[in-house]
């Protein structure tokens, strides 16, 4: 079942890409007391994701942490080491903080999948958006396949 507005997130382990290495977080713990735009692609280096995705909340993200927002989240199903090489690439060290979905856990737990195997990919997350309030779920936008439009970095700022 997809997640909804107003569900809390589904406990899952993700991995938060780190100087020192891989560091596994609890989504129950990390998302606690605090609120969080939290976005989700369907891998990285991918050409959506690369060109606009995650450069677009880069890009705003000081006006989104002026609307009240205290972390800005990007997750794949990637691991830590190429959430960590893309999250550098992109210039989002102090931004966007990357946490990887490896396994796909969190993508299954929200019921937020895809199956991307046409395209040699496997199982991915689908192209998302949302924010976090305490770990409370108070927006949410899913794209269309093929489509980004609702996930950006500047329909997020509308609905703050």
């Amino acid at each position: 079942m997809t997640i909804q507005t107003g569900d809390k997130l589904p406990e899952t382990t993700l991995v938060k890409v780190t100087e020192s290495g891989p560091e596994q977080v609890s989504t129950a713990d990390y998302f606690k007391g605090r609120k969080v735009a939290l976005f989700s692609v369907p891998g990285a280096f991918t050409p959506t994701c690369s060109a606009k995705h995650l450069p677009g909340f880069v890009d705003k993200a000081d006006e989104l942490k002026a609307k009240g927002v205290d972390e800005i989240v990007c997750t794949a199903v990637n691991d830590a080491f190429v959430m960590g090489a893309w999250g550098k690439n992109a210039q989002a060290g102090g931004a966007v903080t990357m946490l990887a979905d490896g396994n796909g856990d969190f993508a299954e737990a929200v019921g937020l999948t895809m199956d991307g195997k046409a395209f040699g990919m496997g199982k991915r997350g689908q192209r998302f958006s949302m924010i976090v309030n305490d770990g409370v779920v108070e927006q949410l936008n899913v794209e269309a396949p093929g489509e980004f439009k609702v996930s950006s970095a500047d329909h997020m700022l509308e609905q703050l």
